[in-house]
């Protein structure tokens, strides 16, 4: 899979680092794409959008230097536009941006992709999925939040089972990722409704196989 072509009829799965073992974050890397990761999620918190702070801009360049597997950025930040370029060089191969974060969504999104990457909206769990609208044509994928963002090992919120059919019904060719709860029994509700890249923590981390839980994911995901 290259980035010039998301598919929204095949299962990715998008490992989050966030539940990763940062003292050994390259091994894990290595260990993931051995183990057939489609994706990295990488999760940026700046302890003001959401109560919580993250990794930022040096760990994911280190990231770049150590492999070529694409990166999923997930901006969970005020006044994203101010470091979309930082992390576009620091080797984002997307860039998802939080629609209650932007005053300015549509120019957010240009700014996105004129600066080489796939451009992704994420939308809380209050979020209508309205917002969508009048941006569509500069969207490459929409991120459902499935848990209030800021804390990796939530329990997934079913009601947005229903936003990602509602989603799907709107814009059947758009790729749906869903990020929170997801693990081997949650899964299934989520690519049921229309979801097609799947965001884990500890649903994979929490393994001491990975190959067998990104495995078992994909089984659950498809059955």
């Amino acid at each position: 899979m290259t980035l010039s072509h998301i598919p929204h009829d095949k299962h990715l799965i998008a490992p989050s680092l966030l539940s990763a073992d940062f003292c050994r974050l390259g091994e894990e890397v290595h260990r993931l794409k051995a183990s057939g990761a489609d994706w990295l999620h990488f999760d940026v918190m700046d302890g003001r959008f959401v109560p919580n702070i993250s990794v930022g801009i040096p760990v994911l360049a280190s990231l770049r230097r150590t492999t070529d597997m694409p990166i999923d950025v997930h901006l969970m930040i005020v006044e994203p536009d101010s470091l979309l370029g930082a992390f576009a060089k620091a080797g984002a191969d997307t860039l998802t941006v939080q629609a209650e974060a932007c005053v300015h969504l549509h120019r957010t999104l240009q700014t996105i992709r004129q600066l080489g990457c796939r451009a992704g909206v994420s939308l809380n769990p209050h979020t209508p999925v309205s917002c969508l609208e009048y941006v569509r044509e500069l969207i490459d994928f929409v991120l459902v939040m499935t848990v209030n963002p800021g804390f990796g090992g939530q329990s997934y919120i079913d009601a947005c089972t229903a936003k990602i059919r509602t989603l799907r019904t709107l814009y059947p060719d758009l790729p749906i990722e869903v990020d929170g709860g997801i693990h081997a029994n949650t899964i299934g509700r989520a690519a049921h409704a229309g979801a097609n890249i799947f965001v884990s923590g500890s649903g994979i981390f929490s393994h001491t196989d990975y190959a067998a839980a990104i495995m078992e994911l994909r089984a659950c995901a498809s059955g």
